[in-house]
């Protein structure tokens, strides 16, 4: 049987990708070793992350100025490395979910912190509107994409101050404007890689301005004297990352992802809509493309897990919504075919005919 992989991350990658990094893993760059067991300082390696980072810049039109960086730790240590760059004062967060309050948390180390809107009170099923951003702030941070709770920004704001945008479940899933950000981070397992990497890019004008002397694995100027070699980089994820960017432009870059997404979504909303059994948790004008979360209607809610068993039965994988706050969750990211999303909405149709 086929399986439909709809896991929230790490999740789907392109047949492209796996096929490739598994070829490398048996016999990386024609050199009779492995991907697992090259040094990062061979030139074969070299080659793969100046093209990863170059392709980065291509697909995301990075302007002059910014470096792209391979970092360890995930996008939850950023929380803590960013406003230990550029934290001098005052920052400003937008809390629109678990990711965006855990970097407040962290934030709060360096300096004042003023959230300038939540959408907690209704357990961020919206995007907050018509906030103002403080002038006097170092920076202001948003979450783009919420994974846990399926809402989505698909908009660079207008800020009178830089900004810094936590991308890891949506980027090179839309066209932005790179220079109206500081800094752009996200982890590698959405749209990109395997986990055990994350892409940072960092604008070098914004850094050396706080007085707090930073250590050197969490100072990005280290990272960027090395190119990203500083100490060992994740190797296997930054070439599986190469090898979606190759995919990404094949297919005709961001733009192309993009369309293909907004089809996506717009078919499995449509059903979830339409059908009887389900109904969406958010605010319609706020719903992810990247993640599509929706619940059992209440008067249906005793067949929730039969649901869950019945769309197991037919090859949905990774769909049950993250443990805090139940229901079903469909990622649809980049990798994720169309024929995937298809099978989904045909399971969610067979099993209201039953019901």
């Amino acid at each position: 049987m086929k399986k439909h992989n709809f896991y929230a991350g790490p999740s789907i990658l392109t047949p492209y990708t796996i096929q490739k990094t598994a070829d490398a893993v048996i016999n990386f760059a024609d050199t009779g070793l492995s991907l697992l067991e090259v040094s990062h300082r061979s030139k074969e390696f070299q080659a793969v992350i100046d093209e990863a980072a170059a392709l980065t810049k291509e697909l995301l039109n990075v302007p002059e100025g910014y470096h792209v960086l391979f970092l360890g730790g995930g996008a939850s240590l950023q929380f803590c490395m960013l406003p230990f760059n550029l934290l001098k004062k005052k920052a400003a967060y937008i809390n629109t979910g678990t990711w965006a309050t855990n970097a407040i948390k962290e934030a709060k180390l360096f300096g004042e912190v003023e959230v300038v809107a939540s959408s907690e009170d209704t357990k961020f099923n919206y995007i907050p509107k018509d906030f103002v951003i403080p002038a006097d702030a170092d920076y202001f941070h948003y979450t783009s994409n919420n994974t846990i709770y399926g809402t989505e920004t698909r908009k660079d704001y207008d800020s009178p101050i830089p900004m810094i945008c936590d991308m890891s479940s949506d980027i090179f899933s839309r066209e932005f404007d790179v220079s109206k950000y500081d800094a752009i981070y996200a982890g590698a397992q959405k749209n990109l890689a395997p986990s055990g990497v994350t892409i940072v890019i960092i604008k070098e004008d914004a850094l050396g301005h706080v007085d707090r002397p930073i250590p050197t694995m969490l100072d990005y100027r280290t990272h960027i004297k090395k190119g990203s070699m500083f100490n060992t980089p994740p190797v296997l994820p930054i070439y599986s990352a190469l090898m979606t960017l190759r995919y990404y432009k094949e297919q005709g870059g961001v733009k192309e992802m993009e369309r293909r997404d907004l089809e996506k979504a717009a078919m499995l909303y449509d059903e979830i809509d339409r059908n009887k059994l389900f109904r969406g948790t958010v605010a319609e004008e706020d719903r992810s493309i990247m993640n599509v979360c929706f619940v059992m209607n209440p008067e249906y809610a005793e067949l929730e897990k039969d649901f869950f068993d019945f769309a197991t039965s037919k090859g949905m994988v990774g769909i049950k919504g993250h443990r805090s706050v139940g229901g079903f969750r469909a990622s649809l990211y980049n990798a994720l075919p169309k024929e995937s999303v298809q099978a989904l909405i045909d399971c969610m149709k067979e099993f209201e005919a039953k019901h």
